[in-house]
């Protein structure tokens, strides 16, 4: 990706490190606040709708990315913690500021899937984070319910299951959502992948042409 190269060596120092722990910190910070002052009805105050940005309240642009999941304190934990260590392994085969850009593109695209229908989750945002790792790490072991070792290759594709029933069944909302997020993976992922692609039919091409030409010559 040539755009991102020129990228990352003007402004390849300014990356923030580390950066889902900051943002997974930040989710924490919220869940805790709602779970513990529900009255403040804080998380109402941070998700992205933009209608009510149009009428000043821009950190919505902004706070939608800290909004928890909503389930369990359990699984908030679990997944706060799966953010963290899918950011760093991200960010360890990317470094930093390729990492930083990938979330950021990620961010601006849930931002124009909400200009196009109003409101706009961080949902798919986080997940397109996994199969960005599932790409990268397609063997990578985890532990499903504590003690099941699953490879992340398969739970990929059981993702990618639920993306397409949440894209046929889903809001308008979501859809947008799942669509930005599938765009984002395509514009890190699908240039390497059409090369790859591109090699590998050159490569039997070539197989093809060297075997007609050993069966020319034998006779």
């Amino acid at each position: 990706m040539k755009w991102l190269n020129k990228l990352e060596r003007r402004f390849g120092r300014s990356g923030i490190q580390r950066l889902m722990l900051y943002i997974s910190g930040l989710m924490l910070v919220v869940y805790l606040i709602d779970l513990f002052m529900p009255e403040l009805a804080f998380s109402s105050y941070l998700y992205l709708d933009m209608h009510l940005v149009a009428q000043g309240q821009f950190w919505r642009l902004f706070t939608f990315a800290i909004l928890p999941p909503s389930s369990s304190p359990l699984f908030v934990v679990i997944s706060l913690y799966f953010y963290c260590m899918i950011g760093d392994a991200l960010e360890a085969q990317w470094g930093s500021f390729r990492f930083n850009i990938f979330y950021l593109c990620g961010m601006l695209g849930t931002i124009l899937a909400g200009c196009i229908t109003g409101t706009g989750v961080n949902q798919y945002l986080n997940l397109s984070l996994f199969f960005a790792f599932a790409m990268l790490y397609p063997d990578f072991e985890l532990l499903l319910f504590f003690f099941l070792p699953v490879k992340v290759k398969y739970l990929a594709f059981l993702d990618a299951l639920y993306f397409l029933y949440a894209l046929v069944m889903g809001s308008w909302a979501t859809k947008a959502a799942i669509v930005i997020s599938v765009l984002n993976i395509l514009l890190f992922f699908g240039p390497d992948a059409m090369q790859r692609i591109k090699n590998h039919l050159a490569y039997r091409d070539s197989r093809k042409t060297f075997r007609q030409y050993q069966n020319k010559n034998r006779w």
